[in-house]
């Protein structure tokens, strides 16, 4: 068992180095780790098996795909509508009504599709209405968070660790009764009310006043002009690259396309060797456009004037998009696929976490939530909207709508889901299955959409760390850290080794995956219970808010990497932000878990411990 034990925590160490240095995709580390869990024989093949009968990721799939029915629908678009009507153009009014819309949608609806679809409606508010959209988005994002933490279904951690508690139970042969959909919303309302508070007074006050990355790339007057030449015979050009002469003669200019015999050339520019009588269209800025009229080699269409102003012949527009959650150009390059000659637009940065990304962009894989700053024509505009791989900020999302019956239908089911689950009596992983299936069933949801709607790398990382978290309770790796804590904790009482327990899953979550911590500290919270000799749901409580309460950093929470390009932010905002709220969840969860949840203790025995003085 001690072997088995050593085992489980240095892979538990390699997996959390892996997630925190992005060695590859989450769901990759988690179910190699499950792999090696098998070969090292810590996990029978049977257990490893067993995994995948647990509720909470399949439930955590059908919630998706819920999510996702009332998105392709229009519910949550026509709600961003009316949100767009009643917001006003002042700054205290619009968060005041974003942010409850947010909370009130994310209680029920995966928060991540809440801020997605929020996100390009708040972007274009604050440009019509001259407001920064910096001083919007992190309280979109931490108002969506807030509301996840209402309900049991708010959040996927909360299913995450609900599940999990039920395995540890389960093998130990000891009752466990499910939380139920609101069981954990007497202290998530009052998450909510602080957060608000909080956000509205002295929030208000450290966000900052910042430019997103379309004003600070370019300057908003700057003209673009945009023309096309071709090759002469006898060039300087012929048989080099672009890149080794007009690129680098003029850094600033974009290249659109290369037309050899009427055909587009798709050849990355390092690579392709221009020939005589190759067209080249392309663009720059006024500053440089009189010095590339005198370039030799380069025959100008003989119809135009020369004249600067006349050569500017189409209106090339900037974008920003920030890449979607399932979009297929995640974890490609921009050479793999051919962004250039596949759409027509050019990709003039890549912002990530605070940096812009300006040099070897062809280089750059693309992740989730990447902000990029997109030039191009209204026709290559039309064909990336069209793509449905980036949430365009510069305007409203225009999405095509179903019927207003089918809407109706849409919403008519979650309120069913939700009713049933508040009933009690009915498992909740079966409701929200029905839920996802009728949304088939009516064609709310077609199935594409429906598997496409679903994260299956936050679905198959899930399954990874429940099998490490099995792992750590039969190979008594959990009682081992348990009774460390109590040692290093000893005469403390349980309140205070509650808010230990609070503290250290809000600081694994501000590192690595919400998700993977829940499964991780699940078995170990309920071996401090077992320990302390009570009843482990008031700590099973502390590590639901503790995952699901992130606002220090940008890569805690989804919804925090999203906004964090949008907005324009720098990673140092979310601390000066996020650890003052962090801070005062913390306090208010040590205080009142103890009297929500009372494990049958007073709050006296709570705070000097059973039998102290």
């Amino acid at each position: 068992m001690v072997d088995q034990a050593i085992i489980v925590y240095i892979l538990l160490g390699v997996v959390i180095l892996a997630f925190f240095r992005e060695w590859t995709s989450p769901d990759v580390i988690a179910l190699a780790a499950m792999m090696l869990l098998w070969v090292t024989g810590v996990l029978p093949i049977e257990e490893i098996l067993a995994v995948f009968s647990n509720s909470a990721p399949l439930t955590v799939a059908a919630m998706f795909i819920l999510s996702a029915g009332l998105e392709r629908t229009g519910c949550i678009d026509v709600i961003g509508e009316q949100f767009s009507k009643i917001a006003g153009d002042t700054e205290l009014r619009v968060l005041v009504v974003m942010m409850v819309l947010a909370a009130v949608l994310s209680a029920f609806v995966n928060n991540t599709p809440i801020v997605v679809v929020f996100m390009p409606i708040v972007v274009a508010l604050s440009r019509q209405s001259d407001l920064k959209a910096s001083r919007l988005l992190i309280p979109l994002s931490f108002a969506s968070i807030l509301g996840g933490t209402c309900t049991l279904t708010g959040t996927s951690t909360n299913l995450i660790i609900d599940g999990a508690a039920r395995d540890v139970f389960a093998s130990r042969e000891e009752a466990y009764t499910p939380f139920t959909m609101f069981e954990v919303s007497k202290l998530g309302l009052i998450y909510a009310v602080i957060g608000f508070v909080y956000l509205l007074t002295v929030g208000r006050k450290l966000l900052p006043k910042r430019e997103s990355l379309h004003t600070t790339v370019v300057e908003k007057k700057r003209r673009h002009f945009l023309t096309q030449v071709m090759v002469e015979e006898g060039s300087p050009l012929v048989g080099k690259t672009l890149v080794d002469t007009l690129l680098k003669q003029f850094p600033e200019a974009r290249i659109l396309e290369v037309r050899r015999l009427g055909v587009v050339l798709t050849d990355p520019l390092d690579e392709l060797k221009i020939e005589e009588k190759d067209r080249i269209r392309l663009t720059m800025h006024g500053a440089s456009f009189e010095d590339f009229l005198k370039t030799g080699g380069l025959q100008f269409p003989a119809q135009r004037d020369l004249r600067v102003a006349a050569l500017e012949d189409q209106q090339l527009s900037l974008m920003e998009g920030v890449i979607a959650p399932q979009s297929s150009l995640v974890g490609k390059t921009l050479r793999e696929l051919r962004f250039r000659q596949r759409y027509g637009v050019l990709i003039m940065a890549v912002h990530r976490k605070g940096v812009d990304l300006r040099k070897q962009l062809e280089r750059v894989r693309l992740r989730a939530g990447d902000t990029l700053l997109l030039e191009g024509s209204v026709e290559g505009m039309r064909r990336l909207r069209e793509a449905h791989d980036f949430l365009i900020m510069d305007e409203p999302p225009k999405r095509e709508m179903k019927s207003p019956a089918k809407r109706w239908i849409a919403a008519g089911i979650t309120l069913g889901f939700v009713i049933g689950a508040s009933v009690g009596g009915i498992p909740i992983s079966g409701l929200a299955m029905l839920a996802g299936v009728l949304m088939l069933v009516t064609r709310c949801l077609e199935p594409k959409e429906a598997y496409q709607s679903v994260q299956w790398g936050i679905v198959f990382m899930i399954f990874g760390m429940l099998a490490l978290g099995k792992a750590m309770e039969t190979s008594g790796g959990a009682k081992q850290i348990a009774d460390l804590i109590e040692v290093g904790f000893g005469g403390a009482s349980p309140m205070v080794i509650l808010g230990v327990v609070y503290l250290l899953s809000s600081i694994m979550t501000e590192l690595i995956s919400n998700n993977a911590v829940a499964a991780l500290l699940t078995p170990i919270v309920i071996g401090i219970a077992a320990n302390l000799g009570i009843d482990a749901r008031p700590f099973i409580v502390a590590i639901m808010f503790g995952c699901s309460a992130s606002f220090a950093t940008p890569i805690g929470y989804q919804t925090n990497t999203y906004v964090y390009g949008a907005g324009g932010y720098r990673f140092a905002d979310f601390p000066k932000i996020g650890v003052p709220l962090n801070l005062l969840l913390w306090i208010a969860a040590t205080l009142l878990i103890p009297l929500l949840w009372d494990a049958g203790l007073t709050y006296g025995e709570w705070m000097r411990g059973v039998g102290g003085d």
